[in-house]
């Protein structure tokens, strides 16, 4: 089979295998909602994508934000040059960092994305959240990551900490045809994002309550009606690039 084909049957498996687990997933981000949390949403790579389908993009939740490396720069005391370590991932310090420049509240819950599952500052972060205290949603390759040594000095995975396992399905090396091309990862990591996000949405609609939720912000009334939900959660959601 080609990559389309393939890529297809991946994404039927990964959606359809795990709705238990996406259920699981989305009960204990409507916990956190209704308890005045956020989404903190965190990955490095290319698993920044899945960040960023989570906070801040139409048809999305508004009480979602995203984590990102560059935080160190934009919200702390770090110089532009620390990112262009291509390590910068794997340092376990930059993660209590990140953790206390997101402004984050006892009720928030942490969605963190690594297709490898074992660089030290997603390992590291996983640890601060729940030594914090708070609910973590995992998305990762279950293959790549069992088949991988950790870089944490732990020695402990992200799947190993985190309170529900989403596997995006990704085979060790995150590509699926003989000649080393065709990634996976972050199209399938982003199916279960929105399998996440519009089962909150059907859990909240059920109990007739309004959906936080944005719209494109090129429609009419779209950016207007975005500012007013963001309002009610000034300084603990950002929206930089």
């Amino acid at each position: 089979m080609g990559y389309l084909e393939q890529l297809i049957e991946l994404v039927r498996r990964v959606g359809e295998g795990q709705r238990e687990r996406v259920a699981e997933a989305a009960a204990l981000i409507v916990s956190s909602l209704d308890s005045g949390g956020v989404v903190q949403a965190f990955g490095t790579g290319h698993s920044e994508a899945l960040a960023m389908e989570i906070a801040g993009r139409a048809g999305g939740l508004v009480p979602t934000n995203k984590i990102a490396l560059r935080d160190l720069v934009l919200y702390g005391d770090q110089p532009r040059s620390i990112l262009d370590d291509p390590l910068l991932e794997r340092d376990p310090a930059v993660a209590k960092r990140l953790y206390n420049l997101a402004s984050v509240h006892e009720n928030d819950i942490f969605v963190i994305a690594s297709n490898s599952g074992i660089n030290g500052a997603i390992v590291e972060l996983a640890l601060q959240v729940k030594q914090k205290g708070h609910p973590l949603i995992a998305l990762t390759s279950a293959e790549h990551t069992a088949k991988s040594e950790p870089l944490h000095p732990s020695g402990r995975r992200l799947a190993e900490i985190a309170d529900v396992v989403l596997d995006n399905g990704a085979p060790l090396g995150d590509v699926i045809l003989p000649n080393r091309t065709g990634a996976v990862s972050s199209i399938t990591a982003a199916v279960l994002a929105q399998l996440m996000v519009t089962e909150v949405a059907a859990i909240i609609e059920r109990r007739g309550q309004t959906l936080p939720i944005y719209l494109s912000a090129n429609i009419a009334g779209g950016y207007e009606h975005n500012l007013r939900l963001e309002a009610a959660y000034a300084g603990r959601i950002r929206r930089t690039a």
